[in-house]
Parts: C-alpha cells; sequence; structure tokens
C-alpha cells in the first residue's frame, strides 16, 4: 500500500522531508523499515541558524551527500532494493538527455535543491511534453494565486504523486525566480531508484529518437 506524500511540519525540514517522500513514492508503506526513517531524520537538519540554532537553517549538501550515499549502502545491505546516487553542478539539469530526465523516464525520481524564496528541496516524481512533475513539501492552497503568470500548474488532485507541473523553462533560468535550478555549479540532486521497478535504457529508447 502506498501513502499520499506530504508536507514539511516546519519552514525547514524540506529536505528530510523530500527525501522521505521519494522512498515513500517508490516503495509500498510495509515495505519502508523504521531504520530508514530515523536515519534519514538522524543525519539531516544539520545546519545552524541565527544565534547558532541547529536546524534552523535546513539540510546542507554535505549531509544530503552523505545521505545518498547512506541510503545507497544501506539498500545494497538489505532486503529493500533501493539506490540512489548524487549529482551536483552541470550534472543537474532538465535538458534532453540529462541524467534526471533519464531517471524520471526510467522509473526513478529526483531531490532536486532549486530556489523557492530560498534554497529549497523538491521531489520530481514524472515528466510530460509540458514539463516536470514534481511534489512540493511546501504547502500552497489549490486557489492561492501565487504562481500566476509564471505557468506552473498548482494542484492537490494526485496526493500520491504530485502538487505542481513546472514548465522546463523555469528550471535553467540561473536567477532565483521559482523553481530555479541557479548557477550550474551550485546544482544538487539525488537520483533514488526501486531496484525492482526500475526501467532499463531499452525500455525507454522511444524517448531518446
Amino acid at each position: 500500500m502506498k501513502n499520499p506524500l506530504h508536507y514539511q511540519l516546519s519552514e525547514y525540514d524540506c529536505g528530510p522531508t523530500t527525501m522521505l517522500n521519494a522512498v515513500s513514492f517508490l516503495f509500498e508503506r510495509e515495505e519502508i523499515p523504521p531504520e530508514l526513517i530515523r536515519n534519514v531524520m538522524l543525519y539531516s537538519l544539520d545546519c545552524y541558524g541565527a544565534g547558532g540554532l541547529p536546524g534552523r537553517a535546513g539540510t546542507s549538501r554535505m549531509a544530503m551527500r552523505f545521505l545518498s550515499n547512506w541510503l545507497d549502502g544501506y539498500g545494497r545491505a538489505t532486503k529493500l532494493e533501493l539506490s540512489s546516487t548524487y549529482l551536483s553542478g552541470s550534472d543537474v539539469s532538465v535538458k534532453q538527455e540529462s541524467r534526471v530526465l533519464d531517471a524520471l523516464h526510467r522509473g526513478g525520481v529526483a531531490v532536486v535543491r532549486l530556489f523557492y524564496e530560498v534554497e529549497h528541496y523538491t521531489l520530481f516524481t514524472g515528466v510530460t511534453d509540458r514539463g516536470i512533475e514534481l511534489f512540493d513539501p511546501w504547502y500552497v492552497p489549490a486557489d492561492s494565486r501565487e504562481f500566476s503568470g509564471t505557468g506552473i500548474e498548482l494542484t492537490l488532485a494526485h496526493p500520491f504523486q504530485y502538487n505542481r507541473r513546472v514548465p522546463f523553462a523555469c528550471f535553467e533560468c540561473e536567477k532565483c525566480s521559482p523553481y530555479a535550478l541557479g548557477p550550474a555549479e551550485d546544482r544538487e540532486a539525488v537520483l533514488l531508484f526501486n531496484e525492482k521497478t526500475k526501467q532499463t535504457a531499452g525500455d525507454t529508447i522511444e524517448y531518446f529518437i
């Protein structure tokens, strides 16, 4: 049984919330071990905010890289067939034949650091000719006018998959506009797969023709 994806509980926990959403999207609830949930929370929210308050600046790139490596090792060592790859810099793109789009076409997901007023983590779950389908853990009411004129579509009709559809052009912008990936050298993403449901390149070859 799959669970609906969930929203962050505070202004800071987009990182661990999105990573747990990735696991929830890929696996049945009965397959997800409590040890994984505990360690995602343990290894995230490591940045200190003003006055030295722990967690008040979210999750660092270093912590996300470590968490990606831990999840990949955990998948190899246990019965949970999870794989994880950390990407940075110019490898993080939504241009045709990018590793991010390849992952989405093959049934994987991407935890991506981008801009939404501040640096923020969201989960890419799908791709269409209209853009990227993603689940943003920052809750926005369905009747919000926040994205008016941007081409970004807001929906609450797909709680197990996505709550935004974002045009490709928004991501490749290097300015701090909604969902911009920012300068190439600062980009970051984690690709995750359920190895039991992962498609091969041959299964999706029609996309590249």
